[in-house]
C-alpha cells in the first residue's frame, strides 16, 4: 500500500479522495492554487503545496509543478480525481518516468479512449455495441454524404477529440450535412486543436446509460451496475440515478457482463465508465471515461463499496477486492449536482456563502468542500456540492430526496437548488419517463 498520496485536484473531489486516504491510513498531500488557500481539503490534508496562481493552466494543469510537489513531499502516488489531468496520458507517462504511481489506467489506455474514433474501433473489437456510423475521421463532403445516406438521417457530426457538446452538430438532411460538417470541424479545431470529426446515427429520444467498470490490469474485470444520466443540459449531466428506471434485470445483467468482459480483455487497470445511448432496448457505445466519475457516489450507495478505496487498492498492486458474484445491488440512489449558478439562466454565481446547512438523516450524503464564509472563486467549475440520497426503492428515494432538498440551505449566492425542487415534483421525473432531451425542453417551456 502507498505511504503518501498527492491529490491533484480541488473542491469536493479532493476532499472525497482525502477522506478515503485517511480511512486507509495513508498520508495525504494536496496541491492548490492561491485562490484555494482556504479550501476545506487544504485545511484537512497532512501537507499542502501551493502550485501557482488561480488560472488552471498555471496551477492544476501545471504538470511540472505537480511532479515537483511529489518530489518535495515524498509522495509515491497521485490521485487525479476527475477533470484537470485525470485523463491526460502525458501526465500518467511523466509520473511513471519519475517512479510515481498514477492512480488510474495506463497512458496507452487513456490515449485509446481519449480519441473518440479509436475508442469506437476498440469498443467494436471488444464486442461492445456501437452506434452505426463512420469507421474513422471524415474529411470529404462526398464521403460524408455517402455515409449519411447509408445509415439514414438524422445523423450527428462529432469531434474526435471532443467533449462537453463542442464540435457536435445534427444534420437532418443532405443540405444540413454540408453546413454541419463545416461548422463541427471549425469548432473542433478551435476548441481542441484537432478538427477531425466522425459521423454517427442520431438517436431521437435515447437515454444516457453508463456502466461502472473496474479492471485489475491482469485480465480480471467486474462491473458495478449502471447509472442513468439522461437529465442533461447542453450535454452536461445534472441528475444521475442508479439503477436506471428504464432497464429491466435482463438488460442490466447483459450490458454489465459485456462491459466487464471487455475490460478484462483490454487488460485495463482501475476505474472506468463505459457510456451508452439506449433506445428501444438497444445499447450504443458513446465513449469510455478512464477515470472516476462525478456521479460515482450513487454506485457506492447501491453497492456499499467504496470506489476510491478500490482505485487505490488496484493501483498499489493489491488487485480487486471483489469478484463479480460478490457485488450485490441494494435499493435506489439519486445524485443532484448543486452548482453555483442561476437556476434558470445557469449563469455562474461566484461569491461568499453566508450560510451553509446540509440535510441529514438516514440515506443522505452530501459531498462538498464548502462551508459558511467560504468564497466561491470565479476561476473553476461551478459545482459546489453533490446531494446523494439512497432508499430501499425509487419511491422511497424520491420522497427522501424531496425532504433533503427542503432542508438544504445555501445563502449568499445563487444555486441550482430551486431547479431540483421543481424536478422532484414533476410527474415525468417521478415516473422515470425522460430522455436526454427532456430537461432542455422543460427549461424552454419554463422560460
Amino acid at each position: 500500500m502507498f505511504q503518501k498520496i498527492l491529490i491533484a485536484n480541488r473542491g469536493e473531489i479532493a476532499l472525497r479522495v482525502l477522506r478515503a486516504c485517511k480511512e486507509l491510513g495513508i498520508q495525504t498531500v494536496v496541491v492548490h492554487s492561491t485562490a484555494d488557500a482556504d479550501a476545506m481539503h487544504v485545511r484537512l490534508a497532512d501537507e499542502s503545496v501551493c502550485i501557482g496562481p488561480p488560472p488552471s493552466r498555471d496551477s492544476y494543469l501545471n504538470i511540472h509543478q505537480i511532479v515537483a510537489a511529489c518530489e518535495i513531499t515524498g509522495a509515491d502516488a497521485v490521485h487525479p480525481g476527475y477533470g484537470f489531468l485525470s485523463e491526460n496520458a502525458k501526465f500518467a507517462d511523466i509520473l511513471a518516468a519519475h517512479n510515481i504511481t498514477f492512480i488510474g489506467p495506463s497512458g496507452d489506455h487513456i490515449r485509446i479512449m481519449g480519441d473518440k474514433i479509436e475508442a469506437k474501433r476498440t469498443a467494436k473489437r471488444l464486442g461492445i455495441p456501437v452506434v452505426p456510423g463512420s469507421d474513422g475521421a471524415v474529411t470529404e463532403e462526398k464521403e460524408a454524404k455517402r455515409i449519411a445516406a447509408e445509415i439514414g438521417y438524422p445523423v450527428i457530426i462529432k469531434a474526435s477529440a471532443g467533449g462537453g457538446g463542442r464540435g457536435m452538430k445534427v444534420a437532418r438532411s443532405e443540405a444540413d450535412l454540408v453546413v454541419a460538417l463545416q461548422t463541427a470541424r471549425s469548432e473542433a479545431g478551435a476548441a481542441f486543436g484537432d478538427d477531425a470529426v466522425y459521423i454517427e446515427k442520431y438517436l431521437e429520444k435515447p437515454r444516457h446509460i453508463e456502466v461502472q467498470v473496474f479492471g485489475d490490469g491482469a485480465g480480471r474485470g467486474v462491473h458495478f451496475g449502471e447509472r442513468d444520466c439522461s437529465l442533461q443540459r447542453r450535454h452536461q449531466k445534472v441528475w444521475e440515478e442508479a439503477p436506471s428506471p428504464a432497464l429491466n434485470a435482463e438488460e442490466r445483467a447483459h450490458i454489465g457482463g459485456v462491459c466487464a468482459k471487455a475490460i478484462a480483455d483490454l487488460g485495463y487497470s482501475g476505474a472506468g465508465t463505459i457510456e451508452f445511448l439506449y433506445e428501444n432496448g438497444e445499447f450504443y457505445f458513446i465513449e469510455m471515461n478512464t477515470r472516476l466519475q462525478v456521479e460515482h457516489p450513487v454506485t457506492e450507495a447501491i453497492t456499499g463499496i467504496d470506489l476510491v478505496h478500490e482505485q487505490i487498492r488496484v493501483a498499489s498492486g493489491g488487485g480487486l477486492s471483489v469478484r463479480q458474484e460478490d457485488i450485490k445491488f441494494n435499493g435506489h440512489a439519486i445524485e443532484c449536482r448543486i452548482n453555483a449558478e442561476d437556476p434558470r439562466t445557469f449563469t455562474p454565481s461566484p461569491g461568499t456563502i453566508t450560510h451553509f446547512h446540509t440535510p441529514g438523516g438516514l440515506g443522505i450524503r452530501v459531498d462538498s468542500g464548502v462551508y459558511s464564509g467560504y468564497k466561491i472563486p470565479p476561476y473553476y467549475d461551478s459545482l459546489i456540492g453533490k446531494l446523494i440520497v439512497h432508499g430501499r426503492n425509487r419511491v422511497e428515494c424520491m420522497m427522501r430526496l424531496r425532504r433533503a432538498l427542503d432542508e438544504f440551505v445555501v445563502d449568499g449566492i445563487k444555486t441550482t437548488l430551486p431547479l431540483f425542487r421543481d424536478l422532484v415534483g414533476n410527474a415525468d421525473i417521478a415516473n422515470g419517463e425522460y430522455d436526454i432531451h427532456w430537461l432542455e425542453k422543460y427549461l424552454a417551456k419554463e422560460d
